[in-house]
């Protein structure tokens, strides 16, 4: 790679670290070349010695903010939000404000569970920043703990709602294929026979239109973007959905038609099992019946 820009090259030779990040590192004049600091349009030469020192990264604070939530069931150990489109969980990278964190660190306080640090307090699952519906969020350690068991055992209940391409044929149906990261694409998620995680969703036809079919999901994993990768992989992407489905839609939709309908648990304190339910938001509501009349 002689000849190269020192940029480019240290993006080959660090993988993992992006090539804007390491841009940033040469202009802060962090990365020596022969004891010297260069720029990034510096060009590599053989027995060059480079030396990259990588900053500790440092969690942001997370700040509390007022918000009107909207509040399923709420008690001394769990509460359970109907979480609107649009809404990212937790904060991350370029979402540090405005997050269903922020507002959950207003109304609870301190009463949120540390198991998942500073950055998702209380957070023991998640949709997706365009997906609605029910989302539960523990208040302290115990009924975290609670939850992460039931998740792994696969003994909650979670009821998805969808509006997919095309009609599908059968009444119901399995789709049972591991799910991993996608081999170019960083930021999707693919059907991985080598090193995904076992995925399973189970689905049932709820109404057929010209050329859609409405659809509910019940996950027995919950693997990142499970419903909208397995969907895909059987040839029914979620309508809306521009990352696993069709770039173009033909209705004015942010993101994936998906609701997180029915989420049922075993109470960490009581034992008793209980289920709740968020009705499909106006929008889905509105497309159905657009849908219905086509």
């Amino acid at each position: 790679m002689a000849g190269t820009r020192i940029d480019r090259y240290l993006t080959q030779a660090c993988g993992d670290i992006s090539r804007s990040y390491l841009q940033k590192l040469l202009k802060s004049e962090t990365v020596l070349v022969n004891q010297k600091a260069v720029k990034s349009n510096y060009k590599v030469v053989p027995g060059d010695i480079i030396d990259l020192e990588i900053p500790e990264a440092v969690e942001p604070e997370i700040e509390p903010e007022q918000m009107d939530l909207d509040i399923i069931y709420e008690d001394s150990d769990i509460i359970l939000i109907n979480k609107p489109k649009g809404m990212v969980v937790h904060p991350a990278a370029g979402h540090y404000s405005g997050t269903l964190v922020n507002g959950l660190m207003d109304h609870c306080r301190d009463n949120l569970s540390g198991i998942n640090g500073v950055m998702r307090p209380g957070i023991v699952h998640r949709i997706d920043m365009d997906t609605t519906g029910v989302l539960i969020v523990c208040k302290n350690d115990m009924a975290h703990n609670s939850l992460a068991d039931q998740l792994k055992e696969h003994s909650i209940t979670r009821k998805y709602y969808a509006i997919v391409h095309g009609v599908i044929k059968e009444e119901e149906g399995t789709i049972n294929a591991p799910i991993g990261r996608h081999p170019t694409e960083r930021k999707k998620m693919s059907i991985n026979y080598k090193n995904g995680r076992d995925a399973v969703t189970h689905y049932r036809v709820l109404k057929r239109f010209r050329q859609y079919t409405y659809v509910e999901c019940q996950l027995e994993t919950g693997r990142t973007h499970q419903i909208r990768v397995h969907m895909a992989s059987i040839h029914h992407p979620l309508l809306g959905d521009q990352v696993y489905g069709p770039a173009k839609c033909p209705f004015q939709l942010q993101g994936q038609t998906l609701h997180a309908g029915v989420l049922g648990i075993i109470h960490p304190r009581t034992g008793e099992y209980m289920e709740f339910k968020a009705d499909l938001p106006e929008y889905f509501q509105n497309l159905l019946l657009k849908l219905e009349n086509q």
